[in-house]
């Protein structure tokens, strides 16, 4: 949490700034790259996103930049990938390169069906008025970490309560026969679900992700998760319904669906077959 509030107190601004360079690099569709490696980096959820981003597009930002910024945006952001550490190194790179070329993929996407219309519809969004505004650095950081805690804290607790009950209560030999790598197609299909109900703070189903681990779950179940979660999040998607429409807004999340599948399967054969 610290991390994260500093990042978003001292570098948010100059991140943001990096991408609106970008807008006049003549680099085409790869520009997708540098997009999402850079909405990795910025610290803002999806309701900080959009507004930054609605402004990005009336100074004539390509959309498909855009779509990989705000979807790797939405995935991770440098506290998330903090958090994750507490899953070991191979989760942490699992999460890192997925989220990244999730929103490479949705980029180009963009890029290769919607490349003659937009496919955003900001109209209505303005940037948010910030609230690291006090002249002292050090009060400016300590609110924006009360505010981080505020935020996340009960989200932690929580995901601690429900990993302990889930240890005492759910026999690890059936979890592990229902999401393990002896199940993988069903079990990535039932872990890219159940990150549709579950996850409500990123910070929150660490230690839950850790417990199911350690219970037997593969690591393309625990990256499936890792990908429907953020992407379904009730508040992300009332704000992506706003910007997309009712037709865009399936394709994203038959898109979100079928990448996290695809993700699930790809590590498992990384993993547990190479």
């Amino acid at each position: 949490m610290v991390v994260g509030s500093f990042v978003s107190v001292f570098a948010k601004d100059a991140i943001h700034d990096c991408f609106e360079r970008l807008k006049g690099k003549k680099w085409g569709v790869w520009g997708v790259v540098v997009a999402s490696m850079l909405g990795i980096a910025s610290p803002l959820c999806m309701y900080g996103t959009i507004p930054i981003a609605a402004s990005f597009s009336r100074h004539g930002m390509r959309h498909d930049w855009l779509a990989a910024f705000m979807m790797s945006s939405v995935f991770l952001n440098p506290q998330l990938l903090l958090y994750s550490t507490a899953l070991g190194s191979a989760a942490v790179a699992v999460r890192l390169v997925s989220c990244t070329l999730c929103g490479i993929v949705a980029g180009m996407f963009v890029y290769v069906f919607y490349r003659d219309t937009p496919f955003f519809d900001f109209t209505g969004f303005e940037p948010r008025k910030s609230h690291d505004t006090d002249p002292n650095p050090l009060l400016r950081f300590l609110k924006n970490l009360g505010r981080n805690l505020k935020a996340t804290g009960a989200y932690f607790l929580v995901g601690v309560l429900l990993s302990a009950l889930f240890q005492r209560y759910v026999p690890a030999e059936e979890f592990a026969e229902l999401f393990g790598e002896g199940n993988e197609a069903f079990g990535i299909l039932m872990a890219a679900t159940i990150g549709v109900p579950l996850y409500a703070c990123g910070g929150g189903t660490i230690p839950l992700l850790q417990q199911w681990l350690v219970s037997g779950m593969s690591m393309g179940s625990a990256a499936a998760f890792m990908v429907t979660g953020p992407a379904t999040k009730i508040t992300n998607l009332g704000a992506l319904k706003i910007v997309l429409g009712v037709k865009r807004f399936v394709l994203y999340l038959a898109f979100v669906m079928a990448f996290s599948f695809v993700t699930g399967m790809v590590v498992n054969f990384i993993i547990y077959r190479v």
